[in-house]
């Protein structure tokens, strides 16, 4: 009997590693998505310098995360033998990579909004420290109860602050971010005449769409693996991440008045939206959230292009910023029992968590890309800017003509 056990308890923690090592996969592929997304958004003579930052901040984000932001955000660190490391099929291995991949995207979500005049090194090394310093104070907070923040809210407000997949930790923290790095280092060149916005077209319509199905595909690993055992796993996230990611498609679709843009940015507004409560809430409730995303991403992205001026490229800090925001409320919301949720979240407690997280976000970006900014400089001259990223930093074009 005692071996049946043992052989049960075995087989239950190799799945549990498995499980999580093919979400850590998905979550990872999620980055080609970023990558692509940019790559069919800017103008061609960036293109490249889209790809290699994507491949590059993945790497720096690994290693700040491995030396110092997932030991800030749970107090765990590698430096035992492999003997000890690899107990329990490796399963703690596997969810630091899992994790790293969730943090790997912040500079993938800033990516998208300093694109095109930003300058490489300097954003890199931001990257590095976003990863290491910022974003692990509020994951930690969120995910791991540190700082004795959630045990306040729990007592003042009958439940703590509730992000399941990261629409505030992860999507809401990295458009903040983008949010500081865009402001400070201003609009691209030509972008405005007389007042007036100059359309900078997107390069390439393919790529944006590959880029948005492969976010949306890997996005069912970042929710629903976000369970971390297999036996949390729940059809619910799964089902809400589709009705969210659905409700952002077709209430983009109208408000953007068929722009592919807006038609392949939706489904992501829907899917950050949905991240916070996609473990308790209805899937009507999630379609309403997801439709919600929708619009407010196509307005947020038009007013902030053509009324406040701010160049974000992407559209990163309406899309993960305010939509994030948007996600961690509405958990509060379309998560309690009285609108068919499982409850066991307090509206007081998603407001003021996600704030939370928006502080952290402004504050930390404002320290490191304002010390870039003053002790080496954020972008790309002027020369450079116009001749472009892709010649200006890596010496070549995304392709050639010549046959």
């Amino acid at each position: 009997m005692e071996s049946i056990s043992s052989a049960i308890g075995e087989l239950s923690q190799s799945a549990n590693t498995m499980f999580i090592l093919l979400g850590a996969i998905l979550v990872f592929a999620m980055h080609a998505g970023f990558a692509f997304l940019e790559v069919g958004t800017v103008r061609r003579k960036n293109q490249v310098n889209a790809l290699a930052k994507i491949m590059s901040d993945f790497g720096f984000s690994a290693l700040a995360y491995l030396f110092v932001g997932y030991w800030l955000a749970y107090g765990v660190t590698f430096y035992d033998s492999a003997a000890v490391l690899s107990q329990n099929h490796g399963y703690e291995l596997v969810k630091f990579f899992f994790l790293m991949t969730f943090a790997a995207a912040i500079p993938a979500i800033i990516s998208g909004g300093i694109a095109e005049r930003g300058r490489f090194w300097p954003f890199l090394i931001a990257s590095a420290l976003v990863v290491g310093l910022v974003y692990p104070l509020f994951e930690g907070i969120a995910w791991n109860g540190n700082h004795g923040i959630q045990d306040w809210l729990e007592d003042r407000f009958g439940a703590p602050f509730h992000d399941f997949a990261g629409s505030v930790v992860v999507h809401g923290v990295g458009g903040w971010l983008a949010l500081v790095a865009v402001l400070l280092l201003g609009i691209r060149h030509g972008r405005y005449k007389g007042g007036r916005l100059v359309a900078f077209p997107p390069s390439n319509i393919p790529f944006l769409g590959l880029g948005a199905w492969i976010l949306c595909i890997g996005w069912f690993g970042f929710n629903v693996m976000s369970a971390q055992t297999l036996d949390g796993i729940s059809g619910l996230v799964a089902v809400n991440s589709l009705m969210a990611m659905v409700g952002g498609i077709i209430s983009a679709l109208i408000a953007g008045r068929n722009d592919p843009g807006f038609i392949h940015n939706g489904p992501l507004a829907g899917l950050v939206a949905v991240c916070a409560g996609s473990d308790v809430m209805h899937p009507l409730g999630s379609l309403l959230v997801g439709g919600v995303a929708g619009v407010l991403f196509v307005w947020a992205f038009t007013q902030a292009q053509n009324r406040w001026k701010i160049d974000d490229v992407l559209g990163v800090w309406p899309l993960h910023g305010l939509c994030g925001l948007w996600g961690g409320i509405a958990a509060g919301i379309f998560g309690s029992e009285a609108l068919g949720g499982l409850g066991g979240v307090s509206l007081m407690s998603q407001l003021l968590g996600s704030l939370l997280g928006v502080a952290i976000a402004l504050l930390g970006g404002l320290v490191i890309y304002g010390l870039i900014k003053v002790l080496v400089g954020l972008r790309l001259d002027a020369e450079q800017e116009y001749n472009g990223a892709d010649l200006s930093i890596h010496r070549i074009e995304s392709s050639s003509d010549d046959r």
